[in-house]
């Protein structure tokens, strides 16, 4: 069996993780994740999911602050002899310590086509920049953020209405094939990792608070991809009549009249506003202080007049 030790913190990595778990072919000697943190108004920490998957296998946890500044978990993992880490939206940097206790390798799954979308956002920008293709990677991890040699890759096509939490889940589906097909090509010497180019590589960033505000006077199709590419994870938002509004899915419409921000057709498909060119028809939408609703039922409740402008 291929021995692993399995690093992972956010519930995308759920399906690999209970991939090699549940496989015949690897032993599962670890999982190293992040401490939970308190969650909502009560401040009332909640154990993570993957956390409690690896207790009920009887899977030991490490939840290191800083893996790297952590000797005793080091040792321990040392110890364990494991033939590969495998390291899935991790979120702590490996120190080259900890990168080469694996007999073959540390593998990373990275949420891109690499060297594409190097960092710790590639999925939402993806879609933010309007792409219509990503994919998943695994790559020999190295000390340089993302630039390890690639193993093996797959393409995922991003339909135009996808957002961000929908292309998450296909990457959570096809992430354990991929890994399985790494490690045993690794293991049995069959597979031959490919240095990346890094003259083609570009880089990711934290999106910030102040990003989730919309600016009608921006292209539509750029403000739908905006949207949806930070749709449930920071929702874009904007005000009408001092209510913040939360958009939550859109389309855009062919549309050459009024003024950006300007509510231009009110039907029971939706709310349409004009932005700098064309328009966007609001589908779903969050008002402040209530749930999530069709737009053209807000329209109805705020008694929305064509004319209206969002501020």
């Amino acid at each position: 069996m291929i021995k692993v030790v399995f690093f992972a913190t956010p519930n995308i990595a759920l399906n690999s993780f209970n991939f090699f778990i549940n496989s015949k072919d690897y032993d599962v000697l670890a999982l190293v994740t992040q401490k939970a943190k308190a969650q909502n108004r009560g401040k009332k920490i909640v154990e993570r999911e993957i956390t409690k998957i690896a207790k009920e296998n009887n899977i030991t946890v490490f939840e290191p602050d800083k893996i790297s500044r952590e000797p005793d978990v080091i040792e321990k993992l040392k110890e364990m002899k494991p033939d590969f880490f495998v390291t899935f939206a991790f979120g702590q940097i490996l120190s080259q310590e900890v990168i080469d206790i694996p007999k073959f390798a540390t593998i990373n799954l990275h949420a891109s086509l690499l060297p594409e979308y190097r960092g710790a956002n590639p999925i939402a920008t993806a879609i933010i920049d309007g792409k219509k293709e990503t994919g998943i990677t695994t790559m020999k991890t190295v000390l340089e953020l993302d630039a390890g040699d690639i193993c093996l890759q797959e393409k995922i096509e991003i339909t135009p209405e996808m957002n961000v939490i929908e292309l998450m889940d296909k990457i959570s589906n096809l992430s354990p094939d991929l890994l399985d097909k790494t490690l045993k090509g690794l293991y049995e010497g069959t597979l031959i990792p490919f240095a990346q180019d890094n003259n083609k590589a570009t880089f990711t960033k934290k999106l910030k608070k102040e990003e989730k505000e919309i600016n009608w006077a921006a292209p539509a199709q750029k403000l739908h991809d905006k949207i949806r590419g930070m749709y449930l994870i920071n929702t874009n938002q904007s005000t009408y009549k001092g209510k913040i509004i939360k958009i939550l899915k859109t389309e855009v419409v062919e549309n050459t009249v009024g003024q950006a921000g300007e509510i231009v057709e009110i039907s029971k498909s939706g709310v349409v506003v004009k932005c700098l060119d064309n328009a966007l028809r609001l589908l779903l939408v969050k008002p402040e202080g209530k749930g999530e609703m069709k737009a053209s039922d807000w329209a109805n409740g705020a008694r929305i007049k064509k004319g209206d402008f969002f501020q």
